[in-house]
Formats: C-alpha cells, structure tokens, sequence
C-alpha cells in the first residue's frame, strides 16, 4: 500500500508533485511550530509560578529582580522586570503607560507564530483542491485522448487527485487544532498578565509614596 502510494506520488504529473511540495512545506512548519510552542507555554507556566511564589513570599523589589533574571520567557516576570528596570515608574500615570507597552510586546511574543498555522489551517485545503482539480482534469484528457473512459485510463488521474486531496487535509487539520489550542492558552496568560498588571501597578506605586 505504502510503496504503491509512493509509486502513484512519483508518477503524478509536475502540477501534482508541486502541490505536494508546497503542502509538505506547510506540514513540515506547522509541526515545528507546534513543538515548539508546547515547550514555550510549558516553561512559561513554569516560571510564572516560580515568580508568583517568590512574589508572595517576599515582596522586596530588589530581590524579586534578581529573581526574575532567569525567567525569561513568563510574560509576567518580564513585565515586572522591564518595568523596574525602567526609571520613569515613579509616576503612577507613567508606570500605567509602561505596563500597558510591556503587556503589549508580551503578548506578541506568546501569539508569535500563531498566525501560521492559522495560515496553514485555512489554505492548505484549498491548495490540496486545486491538485484534485488538476487531477481530474488529467483523468478527463486521458479519457478524451483514447476515446475510451476504462478504469486504467482514469485511475492514474484519479488517484493523484485523492492523494492532493489527502495531503491538503493532513497539513490542515493539526494546524487547526494546535491554532486554537494554543490561541485559548495565550489568551488566558494575556488575561493573567493583565490581571496582575494591576499588581505590579500598586507595587511600584506604593513603594515610591
């Protein structure tokens, strides 16, 4: 079956294989980027609670910098930690100003990538229907060039537009999936940086009355 498929894949016309490529391209990515945002949001959970105890625990704003030098990927220990190392959080007003700019850069870096595989999600079938199309349109010249509609004059036709088909479908859906999979945790940890934004706010606020 597997050296068949291969068989009918190398056999398939230019158009066909170029789809292919182009879809395995997106496939190749799209996986890439999966694995790799599942080791980001996992270190990322990590540490923010890392930084969350060390912010119960102690609330001295110098060591809580020191702690936050090694966590560099939660959003909300870089949020605090831009913000101290920042010499206009005196004001109230500017350290609201500062906290929103942070939050923003923050929440690019966690939908980074993103995009996509919603690319991918949303392309990717159409371009695996123009090889299908293709396909078919090859089963009909073959039919149309012997005058006969046999199996084995539309079979090779057929099969390289069930393959683009396939593939198209392959690279599509997991993209969909880890798109909005990883869109809902990047939402909630937006949500969790902006919650305690406010935090952060009162902090440096009442350590500078």
């Amino acid at each position: 079956m597997k050296d068949s498929a291969l068989q009918l894949i190398l056999q398939a016309g230019y158009v066909v294989k170029g789809v292919l490529i182009i879809l395995l391209f997106f496939s190749i990515v799209s996986w890439a980027i999966i694995f790799f945002k599942q080791r980001y949001f996992s270190r990322a959970n990590k540490e923010t609670d890392q930084f969350l105890r060390a912010y119960r625990a102690g609330r001295d704003p110098k060591g809580l910098y020191q702690a936050t030098r090694s966590l560099t990927i939660s959003p909300i220990a870089n949020v605090f930690r831009a913000v101290y190392t920042d010499e206009a959080h005196n004001d109230r007003s500017e350290t609201k100003r500062l906290l929103r700019r942070f939050e923003a850069l923050e929440s690019a870096k966690l939908e980074k990538y993103l995009s996509f595989l919603a690319t991918t999600g949303s392309t990717t079938p159409f371009i695996g229907l123009f090889g299908t199309v293709w396909g078919i349109m090859n089963s009909f010249r073959g039919i149309g060039a012997t005058g006969a509609a046999s199996l084995a004059v539309v079979a090779p036709g057929i099969a390289e537009a069930l393959i683009a088909t396939a593939a198209g479908l392959a690279a599509a859906i997991p993209a969909v999936i880890a798109y909005n999979y990883y869109l809902s945790m990047a939402r909630r940890m937006i949500i969790e940086m902006e919650d305690f934004s406010e935090e952060i706010l009162d902090f440096f606020t009442k350590e500078n009355t």
